[in-house]
């Protein structure tokens, strides 16, 4: 990566957060941001119940460089092979058996929007700006999101986000349904954080890993599969419920 973008991660307790850092607009210099092996062990740290991903200092990434793009597009398939890497790594993301929150503050744009989408939760602050403008460059969105957006906000609005390249402020991306809660202006973390914590908290991880798996299966899973494996979840929860009770637990 450049020297000028890393990406960090800690814990806030059983919270893990990886920040996206750099320029004032944390510029993605290449798809995968994070190094995969890199990324599998940040995420597989025991007791980790919640992963939220976020910008450091007052944005949370203005996506790729163009520039940049275009100067990997000349060297044989180096962009194919970035771009690979990129989608393997959002792809990744979205299938996390825990809660992934992307927490957006003020611009999201590009790469950085993309990044947001293959997250499970979507909390912008309320001076968030969001957009592709990959057009305006006469590009389209290269890491998955015009595969994410319309089961999003639809496939007409999805045509007109990604075609119109304009910026769609935070209460329309809640009524287009591109994000789940909007936060006060600038604090769209603690509200992250907070949901996080209010979904996990004394929950027990197997628990937390289930449910997730389950949600992700109706994604990923022919409908009968995925009932199946519903059903085997909630019998074997069920299982360990009983036998916790018979031993007296609360």
């Amino acid at each position: 990566m450049s020297k000028e973008f890393f990406t960090t991660f800690h814990c806030l307790d059983d919270i893990g957060v990886i920040s996206l850092s750099g320029s004032p607009g944390n510029i993605i210099p290449q798809p995968a941001f994070v190094e995969p092996e890199l990324f599998d062990e940040w995420t597989s740290r025991p007791g980790l119940k919640a992963l939220i991903i976020r910008g450091e200092g007052r944005n949370f990434s203005s996506g790729g460089d163009p520039s940049l793009i275009l100067q990997l597009s000349a060297r044989g398939n180096d962009l194919e092979r970035s771009l690979e890497a990129g989608h393997r790594l959002l792809n990744r993301i979205e299938d996390l058996d825990i809660p992934v929150i992307a927490a957006i503050n003020r611009i999201c744009f590009g790469g950085g929007l993309e990044i947001a989408l293959a997250c499970h939760i979507r909390v912008v602050s309320a001076n968030a700006l969001l957009a592709f403008p990959e057009v305006n460059h006469n590009l389209v969105p290269g890491m998955g999101g015009t595969y994410r957006l319309p089961s999003l906000a639809g496939q007409a609005q999805a045509a007109v986000t990604s075609l119109g390249g304009d910026i769609v402020t935070a209460a329309d991306a809640l009524k287009m349904g591109i994000v789940d809660h909007v936060a006060p202006a600038d604090a769209a973390f603690d509200y992250a954080l907070a949901l996080a914590r209010k979904m996990t908290s004394d929950r027990p991880l197997p628990l937390i890993r289930s449910v997730m798996k389950v949600l992700n299966n109706s994604r990923t899973l022919p409908r009968e599969e995925a009932m199946a494996e519903e059903t085997r979840l909630f019998c074997l929860l069920a299982r360990d419920e009983a036998e916790r009770r018979k031993n007296g637990g609360d």
